[in-house]
């Protein structure tokens, strides 16, 4: 066996030796939801608000028991609920909450995922620039089939007070966040309807989001919907 020259050996034992200390060096220390104040889902966000109102009767899809243990381990906080108008006509309403978002895992909760564990087919429905006053707030749009039933849904995510969804573009911002030391927060934002036609249905979700976030507290919008 042909021995290497001292040289290359000393070399690499000098770049294993500064390796360590390096990668203690980039790794990310510094939380936004330190920072940032804490996020407290079923607090902040409101049962009743301009003409919807809690109805804990039914409740938006959630995910089987194997699924619901990840997620748990996975995020902060969850929350569902259904909200209803004066015309009867219900929203749900699902958001996932992770203090740590500098990893890929918690996609295990995004609705192409989630839906599709519990039995659903997906299909994609384009992307929406929603309409929330002095925002511009781009949503994935999804529609998931089981037997007759039939449900539209929007979701995004954020990183941080940036909105955004899955893919090379948060990527790029969870990198851009841990190379300047920061841990980003973040949450997954889901709205869906069952038992509307899909433009119906969408129209009425870009409505809710709206309504909601006037009805967030300002200073945590950003937080929930991106700046």
């Amino acid at each position: 066996m042909k021995t290497l020259p001292r040289w290359v050996v000393w070399t690499a034992a000098v770049a294993m030796a500064a390796s360590a200390p390096a990668a203690e060096w980039l790794r990310p220390t510094h939380r936004t939801a330190d920072q940032r104040g804490a996020i407290v889902l079923d607090r902040q966000v409101p049962t009743a608000f301009d003409g919807w109102r809690e109805d804990s009767a039914v409740r938006p899809v959630l995910p089987d028991p194997q699924l619901q243990a990840t997620i748990d381990a996975t995020y902060s906080q969850v929350l569902a609920r259904t909200y209803v108008d004066a015309r009867g006509r219900r929203v749900m309403l699902s958001l996932a909450y992770g203090n740590d978002q500098s990893s890929e895992a918690t996609a295990v909760h995004r609705p192409e995922f989630c839906y599709r564990a519990q039995g659903f087919r997906v299909r994609e429905a384009g992307l929406a620039a929603l309409a929330v006053p002095g925002l511009q707030l781009t949503a994935q749009r999804l529609i998931a089939e089981f037997g007759n039933r039939f449900e539209p849904i929007t979701y995004w995510v954020t990183l941080d007070q940036t909105a955004t969804l899955p893919g090379v573009g948060r990527k790029l911002a969870q990198i851009r966040h841990g190379l300047a030391g920061v841990i980003a927060d973040g949450m997954l934002v889901r709205i869906s309807t069952v038992g509307l036609p899909e433009a119906e249905a969408f129209a009425l979700q870009e409505r809710f989001a709206a309504d909601l976030h006037a009805a967030i507290a300002p200073a945590l919008r950003a937080r929930y919907f991106g700046s």
